[in-house]
C-alpha cells in the first residue's frame, strides 16, 4: 500500500493512475485470497486434529485434503470475480456457462457427490467413529477401520473388510456398540432342575459371576452381577445371569469362562442342569389290541 501511494504521488505518473490502481487491486486481492486460503487450510487441519485428540480417532486422510481444496477453489473464484469486476470485465456469460457446466458435472458425478457429502456427514456428526464396533443392517459386525470420501471400511472378526458406500451407510440402521460408552451388559441364559433350591442357585451363580468378572480380562470388576428367573421350561427352571463387559468383543471370553466355572461349581454343589426329557404315557389295552391286530 505504501508503494502504491508513493507511485501515485509522483506527478509524471498521474496519467497512469488508473492502470496503477488496477494493477495494485489485482495484487492486493490475489495476496488476500492466498492468505485466506492458508488460514482456512490451517483451520481445517487444526479442527481435524482436535477431533482426533477428543475421540481417539482420525478423520480419513483423503477426506480433509479434498475439503481444503474445495474451500481454496471457492476463495480463488471469489477473488477472480472481484478482480474481473474491478477491470470492468463482463463475467455474467462466464458465470452462466460455469453454472451450466457445474450442473452437467453434478449430474455426471451424482453418485460420487452423494457419497462425498454422506462421508462428510459421518465425519462431522459422528454416528460412527473410527475404532467403533458396529452392527450393520445386513447383520455383519465389525470395527470401523476408515471413513473415506466415497466409502467406509468395516473389518469383521474374521479379519475381512466390508466396503460400504457412505450414502448407504448414512441411510441404514446401524447399531453402535461403543456409544454412548463401550462397556455393556452381558445376558447369559441358564437353566436348573426343578428339584433345585432356587435361593442356593442364585447365591452360587452370583458368586461365580463375581469371580469370573474379577479375574478375566474384559470384565467390569466393580459390577454387581445378578440373576432373574424368567421361565418354567420343559426340563429346567430358566433364568438369565446378567454380567458386564468392557467392550462388545469381551463378551466371548467372559461367556466362555463363566460357563466353564458355573458348570464346575454346580457339580460341586450338587445343582443339576437337566437334560431335555419327555414323559410318554401308554395305555396297556391299546398295546394289546395293537399286537393282536398285528
Amino acid at each position: 500500500m505504501g508503494f502504491y501511494f508513493a507511485l501515485t504521488s509522483l506527478s509524471f505518473l498521474s496519467r497512469y493512475e488508473a492502470h496503477l490502481k488496477n494493477l495494485f487491486t489485482i495484487l492486493i486481492v490475489g495476496f488476500a485470497a492466498y492468505v485466506l486460503v492458508k488460514v482456512v487450510s490451517a483451520a481445517i487441519k487444526w479442527y481435524g486434529e482436535a477431533i482426533a485428540s477428543r475421540t481417539a480417532a482420525k478423520i480419513d486422510d483423503q477426506f480433509l485434503p479434498i475439503f481444503r481444496k474445495l474451500a481454496s477453489i471457492f476463495i480463488y473464484f471469489i477473488a477472480f470475480v472481484i478482480i474481473a469486476d474491478e477491470l470492468d470485465i463482463e463475467i455474467s456469460p462466464l458465470v452462466a456457462t460455469m453454472g451450466i457446466g457445474g450442473i452437467a458435472v453434478a449430474l455426471a458425478f451424482q453418485e460420487s457427490l452423494t457419497n462425498f457429502f454422506a462421508g462428510f456427514y459421518l465425519a462431522m456428526d459422528k454416528p460412527i467413529r473410527v475404532g467403533d464396533f458396529i452392527k450393520l443392517e445386513t447383520g455383519d459386525e465389525g470395527f470401523v477401520e476408515e471413513i473415506g470420501w466415497r466409502s467406509s471400511k468395516v473389518r469383521v472378526l474374521a479379519n475381512n473388510l466390508i466396503i460400504v458406500p457412505n450414502s448407504r451407510l448414512a441411510q441404514s440402521i446401524v447399531t453402535n456398540y461403543y456409544l454412548p460408552s463401550p462397556d455393556m451388559g452381558l445376558v447369559i441364559s441358564v437353566g436348573v432342575s426343578y428339584d433345585s433350591d432356587l435361593e442356593k442357585v442364585e447365591k452360587v451363580t452370583i458368586q461365580v459371576a463375581k469371580e469370573v468378572l474379577a479375574k478375566t480380562p474384559g470384565g467390569v470388576k466393580d459390577f454387581e452381577p445378578f440373576i432373574r428367573y424368567n421361565q418354567f421350561g420343559d426340563s429346567n427352571i430358566n433364568f438369565s445371569a446378567i454380567l458386564r463387559v468392557q467392550t462388545f468383543v469381551d463378551r466371548y471370553l467372559i461367556t466362555h469362562e463363566f460357563i466353564k466355572a458355573l458348570k464346575k461349581r454346580y457339580d460341586e454343589e450338587g445343582i443339576e442342569i437337566s437334560y431335555p426329557a419327555r414323559k410318554v404315557y401308554i395305555k396297556t389295552g391299546d398295546i394289546s389290541s395293537f399286537s393282536s391286530h398285528s
